[in-house]
């Protein structure tokens, strides 16, 4: 079986080098080999085989049975791509400690932000991005509007929110519709919720610093996000309007 060049971008992509791609991949349609045996067949050259193959071991796609001589044998790609994942995710947690305890706070020391900004923001992605951004630096209090056209993506606003309540940072939800649009039991263990019939657009307010602005009724028309302070003011206020003249939950109601 011919392996496609996007099988092979792949590999790459997942971290691995031209010349482990092709050691797994000879693996992959020969079996067990020895190191001689895939030199061959992959065309990597014997002088650099047996630190490909080290480090395919140490990355977790192939397997060795030591003898005279060491045969390899691949791992399944399922297993071996979560493994991948694993190492990639420690490695990811490392990455936004580092960054977080580090690099955030040169940021945040120089100043950098002096000068309000006003972005706009288009696609999906880069406004969660946005989003997971803002959670990760809320310090005292994050305000939440949740037009209905952001339903789909409750459970990504929980998962952002989670464990804010625990560092004492006051969460605020507000959804347009009813209880029943949303899962009010959910939202109601990392936040104070209210509903509102209706709500013409919706954004996200940390510490009264920044904002995200989506406006739009059926769906997002238009996204902002900005840290000017009259603009991030105004919104602030605006959101505390509609707070007070929405409906509260009742513990009774979020049980059920």
């Amino acid at each position: 079986m011919i392996v496609g060049d996007a099988a092979r971008r792949v590999l790459r992509e997942l971290g691995l080098t031209e010349y482990e791609t092709e050691t797994y991949l000879a693996l992959l349609q020969g079996g067990m080999l020895t190191a001689s045996e895939v030199s061959e067949q992959s065309n990597v050259p014997y002088s650099k085989i047996y630190e490909t193959l080290n480090a395919l071991e140490k990355k977790g796609w192939i397997e060795a049975e030591h003898g005279r001589p060491s045969k390899y044998f691949p791992k399944s790609p399922i297993e071996a791509l979560a493994m991948t994942k694993l190492q990639f995710e420690e490695k990811l947690g490392n990455w936004e400690k580092t960054i977080a305890t580090e690099l955030q706070p040169l940021f945040e020391k120089r100043e950098i932000r002096e000068k309000p900004d006003i972005w706009i923001l288009r696609g999906e992605l880069n406004v969660l991005a946005k989003l997971q951004e803002m959670v990760s630096t809320v310090k005292n209090e994050i305000m939440i509007a949740a037009p209905l056209f952001a339903k789909p993506f409750s459970s990504v606003f929980a998962n952002f929110l989670k464990g804010l309540r625990e560092k004492n940072i006051r969460v605020l939800f507000m959804a347009a519709g009813t209880e029943k649009d949303w899962d009010v039991a959910e939202l109601s263990y990392i936040a104070d919720v209210r509903v509102r019939s209706s709500m013409f657009g919706g954004g996200v307010i940390c510490d009264g610093k920044e904002a995200l602005l989506m406006l739009g009724e059926d769906k997002p028309s238009l996204v902002i996000w900005s840290n000017h302070v009259g603009l991030v003011k105004f919104a602030r206020d605006y959101f505390q309007y509609l707070w007070d003249s929405s409906k509260k939950i009742s513990v009774a109601q979020k049980r059920q």
